[in-house]
């Protein structure tokens, strides 16, 4: 048996032993992380918490039982590690609060024995989870201009009219990038001004599927914690700001006692893509 397969036994043996019920536990969280993101566009906080519990509740006892303290203290930096990065994507915009949270169990899933388990894994995942969010976004997003196509193209040519002056400036900077890097091939600088020329075609698209598929408006008793204002709503002389962190409890029953109807925008649920990630971290890691 070559290195190779050496490699690839003993990643399998890791997680059809003690990972593999980590990863189901992870599995299941997620699940339910899913199904109630597409329902109700949040995640509980006693799916993410209990993941994170499970976790080092099953490293915990594991560690004692086998006698080895580093499977305990290998999974809590990687928590430690995941937390900070979700911290990171929420206050940067990029996750919500609920995915997020979700992150940070994941983190203590993975076989960590070293520095470099924690790039191959725990970063590895992370750009898998990047990667399948940005095409599960690009297909949803597709299913919303469907049900909302006419809304969707007056908004979308109201988006380009806005940013047709960068369709000006990318095509001048390809021209420039042609003419100062005379090296670089006719084919990738055609296809270097192509790409660049799409930036802001595809910021019209984001930003017409948020016009027109995203916004609603909506009456105070379907609110939750957390749903996202479009724009700041004045109440009995109070305002109530927009923000990333969404509404607040006694914000919406503010709203309920004077029956404000607002305008929410609903954010793309994100729990699908930690499903796909997780299952093609698993048949990457078997298979390869």
């Amino acid at each position: 048996m070559d290195d190779r397969n050496v490699y690839k036994a003993v990643l399998f043996n890791m997680f059809m032993s003690e990972y593999l019920f980590m990863y189901f536990l992870a599995f299941v969280a997620v699940l339910f992380a899913v199904v109630q993101d597409l329902r109700t566009r949040e995640i509980s906080n006693w799916v993410t918490f209990s993941l994170i519990a499970f976790v080092l509740a099953y490293r915990a006892f594991y560690s004692v039982y086998s006698g080895d303290l580093m499977f305990f203290v290998y999974g809590l930096i990687g928590i430690v590690l995941f937390t900070g990065l979700g911290y990171l994507f929420y206050y940067s915009k990029v996750f919500a609060g609920g995915d997020a949270k979700l992150l940070f169990g994941i983190g203590g899933i993975f076989p960590y024995y070293s520095f470099y388990d924690y790039i191959y894994y725990g970063f590895g995942f992370v750009l898998l989870l990047f990667a399948f969010g940005v095409i599960y976004t690009l297909i949803y997003s597709l299913f919303l201009v469907g049900r909302n196509y006419s809304s969707f193209r007056k908004s979308f040519f109201e988006q380009v009219s806005k940013v047709k002056f960068y369709f000006i400036l990318s095509l001048l900077f390809a021209f420039f990038f042609y003419l100062f890097f005379p090296f670089v091939s006719y084919l990738n600088s055609l296809l270097f001004a192509v790409f660049v020329f799409l930036i802001p075609l595809l910021f019209a698209y984001v930003k017409a599927v948020e016009k027109s598929c995203m916004i609603k408006l909506v009456s105070p008793l379907e609110l939750t914690e957390g749903d996202w204002l479009e724009r700041d709503v004045v109440v009995s002389g109070k305002t109530i700001r927009k923000s990333f962190a969404g509404l607040s409890f006694e914000q919406i029953l503010l709203l309920r006692r004077y029956g404000k109807k607002v305008l929410v925008k609903n954010g793309i649920p994100f729990a699908p893509s930690f499903l796909l990630a997780l299952l093609f971290f698993l048949f990457y890691v078997v298979a390869f």
